[in-house]
């Protein structure tokens, strides 16, 4: 006798998400839901115009760009309303010695030959000429020192490598998600919380408006940043601290006028105790200074900020303070954590924005039935937070690998204990030269060997299968592709006349402008 399988009846649909807190975070995720949500989901966003929010953007990574295209926002007009730039990578300035610079470039390496990547022929060539800087053998990297852009090229190209993201104004990228989203039916309600509503079992039932409104929900999204208004202050989910190996945990930002040439990338400039960040807006330069406070001042840094601005300041600097990390848990209960409710990686890689993007995606792929599932909420969590460490520990790579002993903080970098996981991928690119992607991490193979090599991570061998080309192969198929890529990158528009012809912004007044974060 065959027993029959019992199914598990169908839950009701989830049908009412309320999402606390606005900015990039709170924007894009409303904006999202909006039009992927499932049909029928009633969508609210809770914020205060009288609660300041740290602008977590201005600088990003080419996921962006599928983010725009899902939700069917036109490039040139998103341009134009966040008063944008191109991006093609970031220079990073000081950071392996003092006077060194080199740039990661988004995009691919040379061009590809037999079954290794194009470095381990790139490495040959160099163990017997000298290592040099890799970004003429990008397509993005050459266009970024020639402040040249376009998007991208024909397949039979080398711009067909070339790949891109943005610089824009995180407030204005904000506003512009927010009409996106009202249009498309999210309901803002204005005004700070005054009380946080619990069921029986733990759960979010409703938020208290100071006005008196109360606003209920299946789902809460936290985007409520440092604070934490659901995940932290009210589920007690607790953080895990990264400091030990990301130890700058202070930030002062400023923006000032723009300053020729526009350039179409980042620039990280590293100083005697932390970094500072440069990223040119059509309107204004935004930058600011990230530090350790164990080993400088406020009034330091600021200093260091100030004496190194490129044009006219134009707003009074702001102070930040942060904790580098995560939470235990990202969805815990009836709330997902985005942005800095999430957690915090500092922007030296402009990682941010994309983990906020990441998570609304992630969140969408566990779209939960009015009934939470904990097998599946516990796999987002593992999901969010390999991601989290991944990332983490491609920062620690750029404080540890330096050469610096110039200050006691760069002492200390060179010094301390890093990841396992980091330590063994470091140890088997210094042998050969090997690097392998793990899963669907964030950054890739090409990025990782920009970084690693810009970092004086020199290999002291190469694939052997690169000894299949003879020295004069060899020598030809380097020179080749170096001259190919200028040779296709020498015709390209200069940044700013690509900006001019398809995507100008309009004139703003500067006078009280206020800073925000790069991410």
């Amino acid at each position: 006798m065959q027993h029959k399988q019992e199914r598990t009846p169908p839950q009701a649909p989830l049908k009412r998400v309320v999402i606390v807190g606005g900015g990039t975070a709170g924007w894009m995720c409303a904006a999202a839901l909006a039009r992927l949500a499932p049909v029928g989901t009633q969508i609210t966003l809770v914020e205060s115009d009288e609660i300041g929010t740290v602008g977590v953007g201005e600088a990003t990574i080419p996921m962006i760009r599928l983010f725009n295209e899902t939700l069917g926002i036109d490039e040139d007009e998103f341009v134009k309303a966040t008063q944008g730039s191109f991006k093609l990578g970031i220079e990073f300035v000081n950071w392996r010695q003092l006077g060194h610079r080199y740039i990661h470039a988004f995009g691919v390496m040379g061009r590809g030959l037999g079954l290794i990547s194009f470095h381990h022929y790139w490495l040959k060539h160099a163990l017997k000429h000298g290592f040099t800087d890799t970004a003429a053998f990008f397509p993005s990297g050459a266009a970024a020192y020639a402040n040249k852009f376009v998007r991208g090229g024909p397949a039979e190209s080398p711009l067909s490598g070339l790949n891109y993201a943005f610089h824009f104004d995180a407030g204005l990228y904000a506003r512009f998600l927010r009409g996106y989203a009202e249009q498309r039916g999210v309901v803002r309600h204005e005004g700070k919380i005054a009380r946080v509503e619990q069921a029986a079992n733990g759960d979010i039932a409703a938020v208290h408006l100071e006005s008196g409104t109360r606003i209920d929900g299946e789902l809460f999204i936290d985007c409520s940043g440092f604070r934490g208004l659901l995940i932290e202050q009210t589920l007690k989910t607790g953080y895990e601290d990264w400091t030990h190996w990301l130890p700058c945990d202070r930030a002062v930002a400023v923006p000032c006028a723009s300053a020729a040439p526009l350039t179409p990338y980042t620039r990280s400039t590293a100083r005697t105790a932390g970094w500072q960040w440069r990223i040119p807006l059509q309107h204004r330069t935004g930058n600011g200074h990230v530090y350790c406070s164990q080993f400088m001042s406020e009034d330091e840094a600021t200093a260091i900020l100030l004496n190194n601005l490129d044009g006219e300041q134009l707003a009074e600097p702001r102070p930040l303070k942060f904790v580098t990390g995560k939470r235990n848990k990202f969805w815990n209960r009836n709330v997902v954590a985005l942005g800095l409710a999430s957690g915090f990686m500092e922007p030296l890689e402009s990682t941010s924005i994309h983990l906020i993007q990441s998570g609304i995606s992630r969140l969408l792929a566990f779209w939960p039935a009015a009934g939470l599932n904990e097998k599946e909420v516990d796999e987002f969590n593992r999901q969010s937070a390999w991601e989290f460490e991944r990332i983490r520990d491609f920062l620690i790579l750029h404080y540890h690998a330096v050469e610096r002993t110039d200050s006691p903080f760069w002492q200390r970098c060179r010094s301390m204990e890093i990841p396992p996981g980091l330590r063994s991928r470091m140890e088997l690119f210094r042998q050969h030269g090997r690097f392998f992607r793990e899963g669907d991490e964030l950054f890739t193979e090409a990025g990782w060997v920009q970084v690693l090599l810009g970092q004086g991570i020199e290999p002291a061998g190469y694939h052997p299968l690169a000894d299949q080309l003879s020295d004069q192969q060899l020598e030809e198929f380097i020179s080749s592709t170096r001259t190919d890529i200028a040779r296709a990158v020498a015709p390209l528009p200069r940044h700013e006349e690509f900006l001019a012809r398809f995507c100008p912004a309009p004139k703003v007044e500067l006078k009280s402008m206020m800073p925000s974060v790069a991410a």
